[in-house]
């Protein structure tokens, strides 16, 4: 039987907390009054949170299916491994570690039943440091400015998506993504709606600066050219303005003759000159890394184990058989 509700959950080193989850999480989802199944993901944790998810699986093997991934391929291509096994009408995805309340699925499911496709969450009260609230609104107004995606909190992973959305994005194959901006693409009805926000658990985040960097870069890159057509209207300024200074150094040194005044400017110009350049090679070969990675058609994942119920790998089965996604597991692009 397919169910209403699929929630998806990717698993990173999430032992610590994830009892507390299956605490939380079931008592939700009984609380609907409508069928359901989780599909945990393990993205390649080294510690015992496959063991924690097999032992949770046991005990609600009706409602509760774990794919394994082989290695750690990052949230996203986590996130896309479940989406391919999902069978629910609704899929909501939802961090591991309870910064995003389970019991607010109720609302997102209440949203989707009101005819939203797409669910976006914006946080309340937001519970983290102030180097990530102050990155998230630079990354977002960047984002904004070179895409066409509105996602007021790009970090909030506890969203609903309807299945025709997510036949849609089963059929893509980018290397590399941001699911809720790319599920946004495929969306006629999107809305934004305001939910929980509390602190983790346990454990700590897996995003570092850094990734956090590169998932912009991701967004950027992948929803847009704006940075390729932003240096090329820089590279022209540029040029025009030192084509000026070179006319005026000249006309000087005709009217004054030979100058040593001003020379650290000009090394500064040129420093800044070179930095730009730089920069703009970057952003070329963000777009050449990407094709590279597109054009090598390896698989996103790979699947190492599904632990399910047989009528639902049954199900499973049929329902890949008659639409065919792009990926299963471990195949290639």
């Amino acid at each position: 039987m397919t169910p209403d509700v699929t929630v998806v959950i990717p698993v990173y080193n999430e032992e610590e907390g994830l009892q507390q989850l299956f605490d939380r999480l079931y008592p939700a989802l009984d609380a609907l009054g409508r069928s359901y199944e989780v599909l945990f993901v393990d993205d390649g944790s080294s510690d015992r949170s496959v063991a924690v998810l097999r032992g949770q699986f046991e005990k609600r093997p009706d409602v509760t299916r774990v794919v394994v991934l082989a290695r750690n391929a990052g949230q996203h291509m986590a996130i896309l491994a479940a989406f391919a096994q999902s069978r629910g009408r609704y899929v909501i995805t939802l961090d591991a570690d309870l910064q995003n309340p389970p019991e607010e699925i109720a609302r997102i499911v209440a949203a989707m039943d009101a005819g939203a496709d797409y669910v976006g969450t914006v946080r309340v009260s937001r519970h983290d440091v102030m180097w990530r609230k102050a990155a998230s609104r630079l990354m977002n107004r960047v984002r904004e400015g070179t895409t066409s995606i509105r996602i007021t909190d790009q970090g909030c992973m506890l969203r609903g998506y309807d299945r025709s959305v997510i036949d849609a994005v089963n059929h893509c194959t980018e290397v590399s993504t941001y699911v809720p901006a790319l599920a946004y693409t495929f969306a006629r009805r999107p809305i934004e709606i305001e939910v929980a926000h509390a602190d983790r658990a346990a454990g700590h985040s897996k995003y570092s600066l850094y990734r956090l960097i590169r998932l912009n870069f991701d967004l950027m890159t992948g929803f847009s050219v704006a940075p390729l057509q932003f240096f090329s209207m820089a590279g022209g300024v540029i040029a025009l303005t030192s084509l000026l200074l070179v006319v005026y150094l000249l006309i000087r040194r005709l009217l004054l003759g030979p100058e040593v005044e001003g020379v650290f400017t000009l090394f500064a110009v040129a420093f800044f000159l070179i930095g730009v350049t730089l920069l703009g090679l970057g952003v070329v070969g963000e777009y050449v890394g990407r094709i590279y990675e597109q054009v090598r058609q390896r698989p996103r994942y790979t699947i190492a184990a599904v632990l399910e119920d047989p009528e639902a790998e049954a199900g499973i089965a049929a329902r890949l058989a008659s639409r065919q996604p792009a990926h299963v597991a471990g195949a290639p692009e």
